[in-house]
């Protein structure tokens, strides 16, 4: 019987931006810096011989590497994230994890001190 299992692993970093919305006044255009924490899932059947998914090492420190690249920077700065919304920075950990996991199933962007999370399925 093969089963499907899901490992996850979990990073912070901190960083400034502005959004590109809404009329010149509005507050999303103001510079400001929110903390981050990203989860990347990993799902799959155990690889034989090994008995895990993927190495969870690996995933954290493939994780931690993207989140480093973003840490203590503006947002607006990094090709792709030129309008950083958590949909825009699901898509950037997407594309720099998922050529190292095929199995990537899932990235969560929140700002756990406001209460905002976003989630993309992959």
């Amino acid at each position: 019987m093969n089963h499907t299992f899901e490992i996850t692993k979990a990073a912070t970093f901190d960083a400034a931006h502005h959004l590109n919305v809404g009329p010149p006044e509005h507050r999303y255009r103001s510079l400001h810096g929110h903390s981050f924490r990203v989860e990347a899932t990993v799902a799959g059947e155990m690889v034989p011989g090994e008995d895990w998914v993927a190495d969870l090492g690996e995933l954290e420190m493939a994780l931690k590497d993207v989140a480093h690249e973003l840490d203590h920077g503006l947002l607006n700065e990094k090709p792709g994230l030129e309008n950083p919304t958590l949909e825009r920075l699901c898509l950037y950990f997407r594309d720099r994890l998922s050529g190292r996991f095929p199995g990537l199933s899932k990235i969560e962007i929140s700002r756990p001190t406001i209460g905002e999370r976003c989630s993309l399925s992959i």
